[in-house]
């Protein structure tokens, strides 16, 4: 683990050290054969590390260098990642509009239940307005003929 920016050649010496810097360019030629290190680290509250290895191998003739064959698989891998990357932003697409469906959904079925309340509630008081309604008629009735 590092605490700091820092590069490491392939025997393990320092090739480039920052300390405290906000950001950094630096540029290094890789002279020997084997893995160099990188690694970086912020301070910030949120910590995070990078650090990856880079394997460097020396071509013995100029034909050597980079060829199509060397990129066709990277070529590949980027063309599935891009795929990938498209499903996955498809998905997100998808599902923010479900979101946004469901949203309405709920928006208009709370209105009905308000309603089907509200409705149920003026039911309720009407059908209680009319039994004391009926039953001092009824009583009136009984009253009035009790006497007679």
């Amino acid at each position: 683990m590092c605490s700091h920016q820092q590069v490491k050649g392939p025997s393990g010496e320092q090739l480039n050290d920052f300390r405290d810097k906000i950001s950094e360019k630096s540029d290094f030629v890789a002279r020997d054969e084997g893995v160099y290190r990188f690694c970086f680290t912020n301070k910030s509250p949120y910590h995070e590390t990078i650090d990856f290895d880079v394997h460097a191998a020396h071509f013995s003739y100029h034909e050597e260098h980079a060829k199509d064959e060397h990129f066709k698989p990277l070529y590949e891998h980027i063309g599935k990642l891009e795929e990938a990357l498209y499903n996955i932003q498809f998905e997100q697409h998808w599902l923010e509009a479900q979101t946004d469906r469901q949203a309405i959904v709920n928006e208009g079925m709370s209105r009905r239940a308000i309603h089907k309340a509200m409705f149920e509630s003026f039911a309720l008081v009407g059908a209680s307005i009319l039994q004391v309604f009926l039953l001092r008629r009824l009583f009136e009735r009984k009253l009035g003929m009790s006497r007679v």
